[in-house]
């Protein structure tokens, strides 16, 4: 028996992009919800709208040409849990956006609007960023906002233009994110895909253009996890990094499979692994990543910034199967929304993979991987001699970036505090000289080389090891350089 559906028109909303119809969507949401489920179809038009609130059993299915328009006006919007956001759920089930509409934010003019509610005095100063000089994530809405939820799925929409982060669900399950297309380079914190502490997740087959991370996975409760998280045959663009671990993880990470991504024009990290708030981050798998015209390619970091317990774990990572040009320029010149500049003068940043003394990173695996960088690193601009290794600064409370530590002492792979690496079909290479050699390990544990190749690179000391034990070299050529 197929779903009713309920027509936002027969309750009142009109397509003229200036009446406003949050009452009659809500109303037909409140509808299908009473009659035990149904579909809550926005025809073609332009319908602006405030915050609606998504119940069990419905499906908000947007037609071909359907637009749904977020106010510009921040009292319009609410907030069950976290955030403002301009669609809601908290404790459903079975709940969908489906359809090849469109949902746009307008989220510059909003963000706009609440910045100038601050100066004429209608927000407080704790609702202002003032070192950034924006108003602060906490007053600018997301798009979506699903909290403890079961069974979500998201299919073929557009989302665009938001104020804030685009979709984030929060402690959710069984999620499904299908052939979805983020297009928010707007205003400031536009994560395209935020998964905080869900489980059976599945992100395929979207197209995500984001002015901050990609797809980011976040872990906020200690007692709660992201696991089983699968996400495939995506593209990314993002002014941050692409696909991400850890801007917050308390609780952690665990059994994550990643595959098939396309990634360009990303300015930091292609693949950003981090567990910094005291979480377990374990069996995680990337296979198969193209990244071209990205700042970094790989980021791998345990750090401590928790206060209450003792340091999280990384282990069980293998990435595999990935190909990355490294540009010398910025990546996002061409985006709207920009990453900040870095306030010292670097030359590229290598991949690091890199623990804190006393908690390394764990049973690591990079194989098949193919990375190649513009060169150009000069000592003028920054020097970091290999005598002074232990220069490089641990900062083990930092917020985790690829470019934390400031210069790093190689240009192609450096690895620090870690236990258990197997290196197996590395191709490094750089189009001009650099000052660095290509790798440096520095207090790394069970290292296994099989076949680095190191191209356009000839110095005698390109592969340096520093207090590093229990080596072992495969085979005659395990380190080739040409």
């Amino acid at each position: 028996m197929l779903a009713q559906d309920y027509n936002i028109i027969a309750y009142g909303a009109k397509a003229d992009g200036k009446t406003m119809n949050t009452s009659a969507i809500q109303s037909a949401i409140d509808a299908a919800n009473k009659n035990s489920g149904g579909r809550v179809l926005i025809p073609e038009g332009i319908f602006l709208t405030g915050s609606i609130i998504l119940k069990s059993n419905v499906e908000l299915h947007l037609e071909e040409k359907a637009v749904l328009l977020g106010s510009t006006n921040r009292d319009h919007y609410l907030k069950l849990n976290r955030w403002l956001s301009l669609i809601l759920a908290d404790n459903q089930n079975n709940i969908s956006i489906t359809g090849k509409g469109k949902i746009d934010g307008q989220g510059r003019r909003l963000a706009l609007n609440i910045d100038s509610l601050f100066y004429i005095g209608h927000l407080d100063s704790v609702s202002y960023n003032f070192a950034d000089k924006r108003p602060s994530h906490l007053v600018r809405p997301q798009l979506i906002e699903f909290v403890e939820c079961k069974n979500i799925t998201v299919k073929n929409v557009t989302l665009m233009n938001a104020a804030c982060w685009v979709q984030t669900y929060d402690q959710c399950s069984n999620i499904l994110l299908d052939s979805v297309t983020v297009n928010s380079d707007a205003y400031w914190n536009n994560d395209g895909i935020d998964i905080q502490d869900c489980h059976n997740v599945r992100i395929t087959k979207c197209n995500v253009n984001s002015a901050d991370d990609g797809i980011c996975l976040k872990s906020q409760s200690a007692e709660h996890n992201c696991d089983s998280i699968y996400i495939a045959n995506c593209t990314v663009r993002s002014s941050a990094s692409a696909i991400k671990f850890g801007t917050v993880s308390h609780g952690g990470f665990k059994n994550v499979t990643i595959e098939n991504i396309k990634i360009f024009d990303t300015f930091r990290s292609a693949i950003a692994i981090e567990c910094v708030d005291g979480g377990t981050l374990e069996n995680i798998l990337v296979d198969g990543v193209n990244a071209v015209n990205t700042g970094n390619a790989i980021f791998i970091r345990l750090g401590d910034r928790n206060k209450s317990k003792d340091a999280g774990l990384i282990k069980n990572v293998t990435i595999k199967n990935m190909k990355v040009d490294i540009a010398f320029n910025r990546p996002d010149s061409e985006y709207e929304i920009r990453g900040p500049e870095l306030p010292f003068f670097h030359n590229t940043f290598p991949s690091s993979i890199t623990g804190i003394p006393g908690h390394p990173v764990e049973n690591v695996t990079i194989e098949n991987i193919e990375i190649n960088y513009p060169g150009r690193g000069n000592d003028g601009l920054a020097y970091l001699p290999l005598s002074r290794l232990d220069f490089v600064p641990e900062k083990i409370a930092d917020y985790p970036e690829f470019s934390m530590f400031g210069e790093l002492p190689a240009w192609g792979f450096y690895l620090r505090h870690v236990d258990g690496i197997k290196m197996k079909n590395i191709k490094l290479s750089i189009v001009a000289s650099d000052y660095r050699p290509a790798m440096v390990f520095d207090d790394v544990k069970k290292l296994n080389l099989n076949s680095i190749i190191i191209i356009g690179d000839n110095k005698q000391k390109n592969f340096v090891l520093h207090n590093t034990e229990n080596v072992e070299i495969d085979n005659e050529q395990a380190v080739l350089i040409k």
